[in-house]
């Protein structure tokens, strides 16, 4: 055994400290890129010791030689070496995995104390600090509340009370506070039909909404590595909050596992995201190196009724919904995702195999189940199937995760392996297992959920702060001299997306006119619609007018009265354009917000129908609608609550805005009209919705 040597950081007063300074994960004072400091309470066997700072280990990585130690410790360490500190074998970071899951469930029930031990005298396990600092330490408490009322920071609202981590014993209350609060607040109301109870709803289970607040740092091995990140929102948009929309598959973020869609992200390195427009938030996102990111995460429901854990312990039970977060929920069942499954296999011992192939696929986020081995335990229990979708195992969220991570989970468990499932519909009325995986592989060929363009009473004005503009060029060129524009988008993409123009090339007689930008959105050419064409028919189409002595362009220009950063913005693309001109150029895609100021006639709209039982809530929460300071802005999904319907069905997106409910147009809607709409579906409902891709960083 050896005795660690404490790590103090001005524990024994509160004097001095400010919100800024203290590490929102360990509560003491640290630099950014320093490992965060623990008071431990007991001696720490030597082989839980980092074998560089020789204290106990901090997101533990094993080497190949079998030298253990921590993440900030080795990769600090390989900056400047390239062999291990123990015996100088030749090593480099991307060689060493994340130790197993039993040695960091060792380090995690290593007792602490609370580093304000002169105002809190708290013992716990090290994995319980960070949950006790947000929700019951009183110093941490303090200072997040000195430091909200000078700043005021808009994600609060989402909780509706002044910390983030009090919960409200009932739903109904917490809701109302929120609305009272956002009163108070500069930006639009948040309503929050997730949060609400119905009046008929007797059942006990459901209490109030979990969230947490955690830090997640990311390294960037190359500077101009992207994230893997599309986020929305800024306070330049009725949303407020920097929300990441999307993690993209196999990215850094993937890779990490720790974030996920719907994460609110409140600082970047300690910079305050509560009150930036979403350009400047782009900007901060971008920084080379080592990011550390703060972000608030909803964990879901929290139960009043322990009666969920009868559902954890009963081998392979089926329900539409995890068990921890609505155990009586029956939410997707009948649609067309198919249906979520709750499936638990038994191991005789720790190393059995489960007999499970893992793959992920080129279409579609996620780990899929690709054959079940013959003989092997789970083709014996018979409740998994080809082509079913993992979506959690032992609780971890696979959404996005990677067969790597699930395997390695897999690998880690005890006995006992609880998989969560999505099966597609019409695998399971196929009523069995599929031998040879074809009729499973047709299934996910369905058509496309059907797009359309808005309606006319779906019109309506862009969110206040954005608009557009058409512009027409009219040009007499030589039959065989190029416009010098690239596009992209297409109604055939992933988004429906208008198309737009990537690039205009130095050479061309539209750089020469100078009138038409990239980022402008084609409407047509010699009087050619363009905007319900395809990727390649608009290529078809601007080729052959493009071969006549006269063409005349007709575009759309998005704008924000955020002129300074777009301009910003602008001006770094086109700069960036200029010094790397290569055919990536195509990948380049306008922010979010420009999607924002297109007039409703160029959206193109999708129903997305959601279903539930009586006792459960929708499982999202809206901001917008029409307010006295505002006038009239668009709705927008802000928050996806895990274990709800709205979450398992996994369409809607942090920044979908709702245009019409059940076939109704929201426009003119304020908050209070259109929660009671939202409630009164008992079973099912029709959301109208629009989806512009987030920003990629």
């Amino acid at each position: 055994m050896a005795t660690t040597e404490t790590k103090v950081a001005g524990s024994g007063s509160t004097a001095g400290l400010s919100w800024a300074r203290v590490c929102k994960e360990c509560g003491q004072q640290h630099e950014g890129l320093d490992s965060h400091l623990y008071e431990y309470q007991d001696e720490v066997d030597d082989e839980l010791v980092c074998h560089i700072c020789l204290q106990p280990l901090l997101r533990p990585m094993d080497t190949p030689c079998g030298h253990t130690y921590c993440f900030h410790c080795l990769s600090n360490f390989l900056k400047e070496q390239d062999f291990c500190p123990v015996d100088r074998q030749r090593l480099q970071l991307h060689q060493c995995r994340p130790s197993s899951l039993l040695v960091r469930n060792l380090l995690d029930k290593l007792t602490v104390m609370c580093p304000h031990s002169a105002e809190c005298q708290q013992q716990m396990q090290r994995c319980e600090l960070q949950p006790h600092l947000h929700n019951r330490c009183p110093v941490f408490r303090r200072l997040r509340e000195e430091a909200e009322k000078r700043k005021r920071p808009s994600w609060n609202e989402l909780k509706g009370r002044k910390g983030d981590g009090e919960t409200s014993g009932d739903a109904k209350h917490s809701a109302t506070q929120s609305r009272n609060h956002a009163r108070d607040q500069p930006e639009p109301g948040l309503i929050n039909p997730a949060y609400e109870e119905s009046e008929d709803d007797n059942t006990p289970l459901r209490s109030s909404l979990v969230a947490e607040a955690s830090v997640v740092e990311l390294f960037r091995d190359e500077p101009e590595e992207e994230l893997g990140l599309r986020i929305v929102g800024g306070k330049d948009t009725p949303l407020g909050n920097i929300v990441i929309q999307e993690i993209v598959r196999d990215s850094l973020a993937a890779r990490d596992g720790r974030l996920a869609p719907g994460d609110h992200i409140l600082e970047v390195n300690d910079v305050s995201l509560a009150s930036v427009p979403h350009a400047r938030a782009i900007t901060v996102l971008r920084q080379p190196a080592l990011l550390r990111l703060t972000v608030m995460q909803e964990k879901g429901f929290k139960l009043r009724d322990q009666r969920s854990d009868h559902h954890l312990s009963t081998p392979a039970t089926s329900t539409a919904s995890q068990p921890s977060h609505s155990p009586h929920g029956n939410a997707t069942s009948n649609h067309n995702p198919g249906t979520v499954l709750q499936v638990t296999l038994m191991k005789s011992q720790r190393t059995e195999p489960l007999g499970i192939k893992l793959i992920r696929k080129s279409d579609e986020s996620g780990v899929f189940i690709l054959d079940l081995l013959s003989g092997g335990l789970a083709a014996k229990d018979g409740k998994l199937r080809n082509n079913d979708k993992v979506l959690a195992i032992n609780g971890h969220d696979l959404r996005h995760g990677t067969p790597e991570s699930a395997a390695q989970i897999i690998q880690g468990s005890e006995v006992r392996v609880n998989f969560v499932v999505m099966r597609p519909a019409e695998a399971q009325e196929e009523g069995g297992s599929s031998r040879d995986g074809q009729h499973s592989r047709a299934s996910r060929r369905a058509p496309e959920p059907q797009y359309f363009r808005r309606r006319s009473t779906y019109m309506k004005d862009p969110p206040g702060g954005f608009s557009s503009q058409e512009k027409t060029v009219s040009l007499k060129k030589e039959p065989r001299l190029s416009l010098g524009i690239t596009i992209a988008g297409g109604r055939d993409c992933r988004s429906r997306l208008p198309v737009y123009i990537t690039s205009v090339q130095p050479v061309g007689c539209l750089h020469r006119d100078g009138t038409i930008k990239r980022g402008d959105v084609l409407l047509s050419i010699n009087g050619v619609d363009l905007t319900q064409l395809t990727y390649n028919e608009a290529v078809s189409v601007l080729k052959a007018q493009t071969a006549q002595s006269q063409v005349v362009l007709r575009v759309i220009q998005t704008l924000s009265e955020d002129s300074e950063d777009d301009a910003e913005a602008s001006s770094k693309d086109e700069l960036d354009f200029m010094d790397d001109p290569r055919d990536d150029a195509l990948n380049w895609t306008p922010l979010w917000t420009r999607w924002l100021g297109l007039p409703s006639h160029m959206h193109w709209c999708r129903d997305i129908v959601l279903q539930k039982t009586n006792n459960e809530s929708w499982g999202f929460s809206i901001v917008g609608g029409y307010e006295e300071s505002h006038g009239q802005q668009p709705f927008f999904i802000k928050t996806i609550v895990p274990g709800t319907p709205a979450h398992f069905d996994g369409r809607l997106k942090c920044g979908d805005e709702i245009v019409a409910v059940n076939g109704a147009t929201t426009v003119g809607m304020n908050n209070s009209s259109l929660i009671p709409m939202l409630k009164l579906q008992k079973n099912k409902v029709t959301l109208t919705v629009v989806s512009w891709p987030g920003s990629l960083v």
